[in-house]
């Protein structure tokens, strides 16, 4: 959640190395993900192109495995290139549930596809590797860094991809089901100020905008929560962030060890947040800012210190930012601009090469645990979230300066705002369009997956991640995705 590398961060849990960063260089307090799940977002990342545009629709589909990365040209520009860790930005990464579940959410049923969120307590005080996958990932990073960088000649990129903080597999709900499981150690727990946590406020489920209640409900969240309950999510989560913070060390360590640290650029930034129990949902999947909003921070020479930017940008301007350092023209198709600007410090009115930034992010979602394709304009103040064709969902309107929990749906209130917003969305996608041809997608992956499986059909889609309500009715729930079809 990238509020938490500035506000509240500091009252929560302490984060030493997101907080170096800030010292010794620019945090970002205005960035989002464009497209809130992790395959998606990272297409946009890799390729500097909004969801639409790469047509990364859900966690099983993301870029072209050819398509050529930001990495691919620097390589080609004569920089070393090492990738470590979770890179998950081509399609095949996840499992035949989340595909069927995202093809199927237009289907008119309510089924769970996770755990219930939940925490589990590991180990002694002096447990302090948890996540032990990417730890190993860190290792290799700081070996790569004292052994083989320090020796290069040419110029290097470096790539690590971190699983933290990522809610863990719940083996109690079945070998198929979704990470809902908190997990960490004393030795972090202990990082985390209790007193400092804020209990979110929840409208009541029969308030609650419809697509909203469609992601409690299929994320498992609509139950009771006691308070502990949600205080207890929310701290074992800040405390998984403590721990990338110290993954995040080694890296900076290392390069300070080696000499490299004063100039080598270093960017610190997530693929999307975690709701963590705001608006009754954990997880991502949600244009709240629990979920959209990520961290984005660099430092390195010629980037100005202790600076905090609030323009709006997003992941798509890694892209134009990475090819600005090294010097390599940009491409004219890109939907990002580069940072570079604004991290030198550059006042607003100087132009950037690829003109001047636009005063809007856009993120955009498809895939599973929301039953519509969902758009989100923000620009300085507002937030607008446009759903399906425009006019069959509500919109939801959110003054980010009056509501920064985003409680109160203005839309309703403020219909010329919202005319002249939607008018902005649809100049930079036809979201209505973009909608149906998803929901063509969906229709034809599943219908050739139902073809593919034969007689075992029925056995096979009642048994995913849903089993657990599927089993109680199935014939219904059968019924009701032939009438979808």
């Amino acid at each position: 959640d990238g509020r938490l590398t500035f506000y509240p961060g500091n009252q929560t849990v302490n984060l030493p190395f997101i907080n170096f960063m800030k010292r010794y260089g620019t945090v970002f307090l205005n960035a989002y993900t464009n497209s809130p799940i992790c395959c998606p977002s990272r297409a946009a990342m890799w390729s500097g192109l909004f969801t639409h545009l790469t047509e990364s629709w859900n966690n099983f589909k993301g870029l072209d495995p050819d398509y050529v990365t930001w990495m691919d040209l620097m390589e080609k520009h004569g920089y070393h290139t090492q990738k470590y860790g979770k890179l998950d930005y081509t399609s095949g990464h996840h499992s035949v549930s989340n595909r069927v579940e995202a093809w199927t959410r237009d289907v008119d049923f309510l089924l769970r596809q996770e755990g219930r969120p939940m925490v589990n307590l590991t180990g002694d005080r002096k447990h302090v590797r948890v996540m032990e996958a990417d730890w190993r990932n860190t290792d290799k990073a700081v070996n790569w860094i004292k052994e083989e960088a320090v020796n290069l000649t040419q110029p290097f990129v470096l790539y690590l991809g971190l699983n933290l903080p990522h809610p863990y597999p719940s083996p109690y709900a079945g070998e198929n089901f979704g990470s809902s499981t908190f997990l960490t150690s004393p030795y972090w727990l202990e990082k985390v100020n209790y007193d400092a946590i804020k209990i979110p406020k929840w409208s009541s489920l029969s308030e609650m905008h419809p697509v909203d209640y469609y992601s409690s409900y299929t994320k498992n969240c609509t139950g009771e929560f006691t308070k502990q309950e949600v205080r207890n999510i929310r701290a074992f989560y800040y405390a998984m962030c403590a721990e990338t913070d110290a993954m995040l060390g080694e890296i900076i360590s290392a390069l300070r060890d080696t000499g490299l640290l004063k100039k080598t650029i270093v960017i610190f930034a997530a693929d999307h947040g975690e709701l963590a129990m705001e608006h009754q949902q954990f997880y991502k999947m949600s244009m709240y800012e629990g979920s959209s909003h990520v961290p984005l921070l660099v430092m390195g020479p010629g980037i100005k210190e202790q600076q905090q930017v609030p323009n709006v940008v997003s992941l798509v301007d890694v892209y134009p930012t990475m090819l600005d350092i090294a010097r390599i023209p940009v491409p004219q198709n890109l939907s990002g601009y580069s940072l570079i600007p604004l991290l030198r410090g550059k006042a607003e009115n100087e132009v950037s090469p690829g003109g001047p930034r636009p005063s809007w992010v856009l993120s955009e979602f498809h895939g599973c645990n929301v039953n519509s394709s969902t758009y989100m304009l923000r620009t300085s103040k507002w937030k607008y979230i446009a759903y399906s064709d425009g006019h069959s969902v509500l919109p939801q309107l959110f003054d980010l300066t009056a509501d920064p929990d985003e409680l109160t749906n203005i839309a309703m209130k403020f219909p010329v705002l919202v005319h002249s917003l939607d008018k902005i969305l649809r100049s930079i996608v036809n979201y209505p369009k973009v909608s149906s041809s998803v929901q063509e997608y969906n229709k034809r992956q599943f219908i050739s997956w139902k073809q593919s499986l034969g007689q075992n059909y029925s056995n096979v889609i009642a048994n995913l991640r849903w089993h657990q309500d599927w089993l109680k009715e199935p014939k219904k729930y059968e019924n009701a995705i032939d009438k979808w079809l």
